[in-house]
């Protein structure tokens, strides 16, 4: 009782996040039931007809549902992918500039991208890769032809991939920065002893070194393979690009708001949440197991 009345001002603070998470996280779990129903607007959750998993068999049957779900895959296993080798050469390079100055400004403008919104950042890509940018405009003066790129379904996807990862390396660089400075500086000295170079200490030092963060970061990686970014998707995108960049958030939107299938948008909904949920558990697990990662 003492040590709850001596915390009990921490709890206070802790209130508005638990209240915050019960009335936008918790609260809307409600509206799965609408997965079952044939959902009425009008009707609401107590008078629409209940119709079991009919929505789900409509869903698992419907001609784009197997392209959305391989788009959402692919597009989040190159994310993962690059997410971890993009930050890991940029925290391998950085780590031998010697002018702390230059480092600084290398950081910062490595790091800045990641607080810009996708509305901004959005905006700046469509106008670089749009048919008079200047990206086709350096491709003219080439004598190359311009190119549709984000009419073209190959190109998009790059762009939407590689935009992706520009944004957010920065975040992972400085993981990887911070645990390259926890490496115990003597084993760079015995290796410069005995005749190691610096790609031997990299291969030999820094990379064992940092392998445990990588790990880490991989496998907490792994629950999101079906989160493969709704906002950038959704403001990028155009039907010319459906086949190749529809990822699942953004079909169920259609689904929903366009088409009014209500039923069948919260399916797809909850059929991504049990996969995750399931992905979730499995990668802190591995975590937990392989790293002796903990939550609390």
């Amino acid at each position: 009782m003492r040590s709850f009345r001596k915390e009990s001002p921490l709890h206070l603070m802790l209130l508005p996040g638990v209240i915050f998470t019960i009335i936008y996280a918790y609260g809307p779990m409600a509206g799965i039931v609408m997965a079952f129903q044939q959902f009425e607007p009008l009707s609401g959750f107590w008078k629409s007809d209940w119709v079991g998993v009919d929505n789900f068999d409509y869903v698992f049957h419907m001609p784009d549902f197997k392209q959305v779900l391989w788009n959402t895959v692919i597009i989040s296993l190159f994310k993962i992918i690059l997410f971890l080798l993009v930050p890991l050469i940029l925290a391998l390079l950085v780590n031998e500039l010697t002018k702390r100055w230059f480092v600084r400004i290398i950081q910062s403008s490595i790091f800045l991208p990641f607080f810009l919104s996708w509305t901004v950042l959005g905006g700046v890509i469509i106008e670089l890769f749009s048919l008079h940018g200047p990206v086709n405009a350096l491709l003219t003066q080439m004598g190359l032809e311009p190119i549709m790129f984000m009419l073209n379904n190959d190109w998009f996807r790059g762009i939407i991939i590689g935009s992706d990862v520009w944004k957010g390396m920065g975040y992972n660089m400085i993981i990887l920065l911070a645990a390259i400075t926890g490496i115990n500086m003597s084993l760079y000295e015995a290796a410069e002893v005995d005749g190691g170079g610096k790609w031997k200490q990299m291969l030999h030092i820094t990379l064992p070194g940092i392998a445990p963060i990588l790990i880490l970061l991989g496998v907490l990686s792994l629950g999101n393979i079906l989160n493969a970014g709704f906002e950038q998707i959704f403001l990028m995108y155009n039907p010319t690009v459906y086949q190749g960049s529809d990822i699942i958030d953004t079909f169920v939107y259609r689904l929903g708001m366009f088409s009014q299938q209500f039923g069948p948008a919260a399916a797809v909904g909850v059929f991504k949440s049990v996969i995750s949920l399931g992905l979730v558990s499995i990668s802190y697990y591995a975590a937990y197991k392989y790293n002796n990662y903990r939550i609390f």
